[in-house]
């Protein structure tokens, strides 16, 4: 039964119950009359309400049905897409577990493998234990030969065996620790370097800073110290120079950096105690006429070794700064005779190689030029040098060959490197700084000597005027780690036993050479 009879039962039931009630009320015949009319008219109204009332539970019920099939479409569709994403979820799951499955495929491969890895190495540390049994066994046996000796026999072989370990270990050791110390390099070498020239420094200010004036008489140091001390005040304002004047009998010493001002105050001082008369005007007089002829000297000494050179050419000032290097000296070797030198050793190198030996005796003469004035700018002369050239006008090489022959900047020109070499050789070869021939030949020789006297040594050379010696081992003698210990040990060998100034280089060289032949 559905809901549509229900509806039309109940109605009918309505309608009967009124109509019986209104039959039983009207028992008059217009009563009765009206009464069916008016039951009638109910019974149709019943009919149309029911009617209404049955299509309106239709509509309901339909709008009722489309939304239950609405909620259940909806509700259908979230369930399928649930089961979807449970289904893409299952579906990655499964992938990531073959993933693993491979992973754990691999990764057990791998496993099996390093397991043979590690059975191999079991078995090759086996057969080198087994391996150094035996060397233990063998050593064994040759401590029960060595008991044979006497005790101090075996105790010279056991400390030879262990000093040979120990310095091998010690080479290794050094060469590990000269690495390391390469990063600081630079700055432990400016330290030693600073120390060196500070224990130095006393000695080489009193050689190179000082000139000593030589008095008829102590009586004359009052005469030049004058009254209240104004005419050594003079002295000291028209040179710049310094007068001290101590218990040093008949000396006088005059102290500055300037070898010019130096030399002025000399000669000035000479003829001051000449002539006697000694007071502020005379000595201001007297320092100016001779300024002037230590100028006219310093330009005819530059004017003089331009023309020994037959370098033309040159600007006036750079000719009086030349001059000037007759008054300088490095390691008692005169600049200005050092120059003219290096001029000469430039041009016979560069008519050797076909190149123009004018300009590389231009080159040679004015390398170091930067030492006319370089206590009087900072820098390194040779850079001082080249501005100095190329403010007067010389040429792009020749500024270059100046400011390069120490490296200062990179050498970018045949010439540049003549420079460097005939510089090298004109300061090292025998005699050119105060050293004797007899006393360069015995240095080298004693230095040979040294370095022949260690074990395992072949051939030895001292070159670069004994600045270098070069020492060639054995190769079957002395392994890569003993010739670092090596070379350590002739340098001390060579400090402890020579004298000589700056340093000696001492490189061991060690090669291993194949030879064989082919024959048909």
């Amino acid at each position: 039964m559905d809901i549509y009879t229900i509806i039309i039962a109940a109605v009918s039931a309505v309608v009967g119950c009124v109509a019986a009630l209104l039959l039983k009320g009207a028992l008059g015949s217009k009563k009765l009359k009206d009464a069916g009319n008016e039951a009638d008219k109910i019974v149709l109204s019943a009919k149309a309400e029911s009617e209404s009332i049955i299509k309106e539970a239709g509509i309901e019920a339909k709008d009722l049905l489309f939304k239950m099939k609405s909620d259940f479409e909806s509700e259908a569709k979230e369930t399928r897409s649930e089961l979807k994403r449970t289904e893409r979820r299952l579906i990655q799951k499964e992938e990531n577990i073959d993933r693993k499955t491979e992973l754990f495929d691999q990764r057990e491969k791998e496993i099996t493998l390093k397991e043979k890895e590690l059975s191999g190495r079991d078995k090759a540390l086996s057969r080198d234990e087994e391996k150094y049994e035996a060397l233990l066994a063998e050593q064994k046996a040759q401590l029960e030969r060595i008991s044979t000796l006497t005790a101090d026999q075996a105790k010279e072989l056991l400390i030879r065996a262990m000093e040979n370990e120990a310095r091998y270990e010690g080479a290794k050791l050094i060469k590990r620790i000269e690495n390391e110390a390469k990063e600081e390099a630079d700055k432990k070498a400016k330290k030693i370097m600073a120390t060196a020239i500070q224990r130095y420094a006393g000695d080489f200010v009193a050689e190179r800073t000082v000139s000593v004036v030589q008095l008829p008489g102590d009586e004359m140091k009052g005469r030049i110290i004058g009254r209240e001390g104004r005419n050594i005040r003079a002295i000291e304002a028209a040179t710049g120079i310094d007068l001290i004047i101590d218990d040093t009998p008949e000396a006088v010493i005059l102290s500055g950096f300037n070898p010019v001002r130096r030399e002025i105050a000399r000669l000035s001082l000479i003829k001051l105690i000449s002539d006697g008369r000694i007071h502020p005007a005379r000595i201001e007089d007297v320092v100016k006429k001779v300024g002037q002829e230590v100028d006219t000297a310093i330009k005819e000494a530059g004017e003089q070794a331009a023309f020994d050179l037959g370098v033309h050419g040159i600007h006036s000032e750079l000719i009086k700064y030349l001059g000037r290097l007759k008054y300088r000296t490095s390691y008692a070797q005169n600049v200005l005779q050092h120059s003219v030198e290096v001029g000469v050793l430039c041009g016979i190198m560069a008519s050797e190689l076909g190149l123009k030996e004018k300009v590389a005796r231009r080159m040679g003469l004015l390398h170091d030029i930067g030492k006319a004035i370089d206590h009087e700018v900072e820098g390194p002369h040779a850079v001082i040098g080249s501005k100095l050239a190329k403010k007067f006008g010389e040429s792009p090489n020749v500024v270059h060959a100046i400011g390069a022959h120490h490296e200062d900047i990179p050498p970018s020109s045949v010439y540049a490197l003549l420079v460097q070499a005939a510089d090298g050789l004109s300061g090292a070869r025998p005699g050119a700084r105060k050293e004797l021939l007899e006393n360069y030949i015995r240095r080298i020789e004693d230095l040979e000597g040294i370095a022949n006297g260690f074990k395992g040594v072949a051939n030895t050379y001292a070159i670069q005027a004994g600045r270098e010696i070069r020492v060639i081992v054995k190769s079957d003698k002395v392994s890569d780690e003993e010739s670092v210990l090596l070379s350590r040990d002739i340098a001390k060998k060579i400090e402890d036993s020579l004298t000589f100034p700056g340093q000696i280089k001492v490189t061991v060289i060690r090669e291993t050479r194949s030879v064989e032949y082919a024959n048909k």
